[in-house]
């Protein structure tokens, strides 16, 4: 996930929706109702495949990243992403499988995490791409390939799934950003009507994607539905404190879940519930070792922004995000630990880890009976790249 206009005021989404609530309630809503699987895999060790936005992202955008600030992730770096922690725990290593942006062109590195932070389902350009029209628009800033074709680029260079293959998506959340700030920018009741259609398609388009997997072989798909975020610290700074970006999550995930269950992928896919685990965390988060929830963020942001303007770099406020984080730019030591998320929107190390458990627990529950190879590391800073 990422921001859409991070650093200029906060888009109040409960504006923009106020309108449309009962409109988006009219989308499906029908209970997936998945059969656990007693398929095990056949082989010895179980490959991890990332398709998503930055809440997936192992560090598409790190070489400039790291170089410049130490970053390369959406959290508190150098900790991992969780889908790296859930790969190490099934004994797989995970790596972006391209990296390039913020001047960079993409390269091919033959990784297999192929999420990128700011894609949205199906659409151009995502959050944080430059504008149309300008020099080397593809690369000057995120490059946002979005989650179909990114799907696509895999097809591309594999032709199939294995049944082998543990395969981890998400997507969505940019497109709500983004249409919600387009609504609000036309405020037309028009442009509201479009933005509340447009993010129920997001939700149905990457059900479809879900179903090329499956038909392209993929036996053990792990699908995210949208996390609370209302209860982000973007939610919490919001004038209404989140209620509307939960409704318009929670609109997101009936679409989805609806979508998800009219293809009847049954056994190969496990809808995991981000929405709640989210919304766990927040209500319970001392019990969960946090000192802060969604009250703040463990990165001093503006530091970020400051130190991209002395390297004289374009488009300095776009650093200013937990992409470009790093221990010198913790508000705290051990901030990493002690606070729930990085940005407004992205988890910490220690979040991250809780994720992966999460992840781990739920695919245990599924009965998919995936080879473990290697107990999980408590420390989750020991990054691969």
């Amino acid at each position: 996930m990422d921001h859409p206009q991070r650093r200029k005021a906060p888009v109040r989404p409960q504006k923009v929706l106020a309108g449309l609530l009962l409109k988006a309630s009219a989308v499906a809503a029908i209970s997936l109702g998945f059969v656990s699987s007693s398929a095990s895999f056949g082989g010895n060790k179980v490959e991890v495949v990332v398709f998503g936005d930055s809440l997936l992202d192992a560090g598409t955008y790190s070489p400039v990243a790291k170089a410049k600030f130490g970053g390369g992730r959406s959290t508190t770096n150098p900790g991992l992403n969780f889908t790296q922690l859930v790969a190490r725990s099934y004994g797989d290593e995970l790596t972006p499988a391209f990296v390039g942006g913020f001047g960079l062109p993409l390269v091919p590195t033959g990784g297999r995490n192929y999420a990128q932070g700011g894609s949205r389902v199906t659409m151009q350009p995502g959050s944080d791409h430059a504008a149309a029209g300008s020099s080397h628009a593809d690369f000057a800033l995120a490059t946002t390939i979005p989650v179909k074709d990114q799907v696509a680029e895999f097809l591309k260079a594999h032709e199939r799934f294995s049944p082998d293959q543990l395969i981890i998506i998400n997507g969505g959340a940019n497109d709500i950003f983004l249409q919600l700030a387009a609504a609000q920018a036309a405020g037309t009741e028009q442009a509201q009507q479009d933005a509340v259609k447009a993010i129920g398609q997001s939700a149905l388009d990457l059900a479809d994607i879900v179903g090329t997997i499956v038909k392209s072989g993929a036996t053990h798909v792990v699908v995210f539905n949208m996390p609370d975020i209302g209860k982000t610290p973007m939610g919490v700074a919001s004038v209404d404190r989140g209620r509307s970006l939960t409704q318009i999550s929670q609109s997101f995930n009936l679409a989805l879940t609806g979508a998800l269950g009219r293809q009847d992928l049954g056994e190969k896919v496990l809808l995991l519930d981000s929405f709640s685990f989210l919304d766990d965390m927040v209500a319970n988060y001392q019990q969960h070792g946090f000192q802060v929830s969604n009250t703040g963020f463990a990165c001093n942001l503006s530091a970020q922004v400051t130190k991209a303007t002395n390297l004289h770099l374009d488009h300095p406020s776009v650093f200013g995000q937990s992409l470009f984080c790093s221990p010198q730019t913790y508000v705290s030591k051990g901030a990493d630990e002690t606070f729930m998320f990085a940005d407004a929107l992205h988890p910490t190390t220690h979040l991250n880890a809780l994720l992966a458990e999460f992840v781990e627990q739920q695919i245990d529950r599924q009965n998919w009976k995936l080879p473990r190879h290697a107990a999980r590391e408590s420390d989750s800073r020991n990054s691969p790249l």
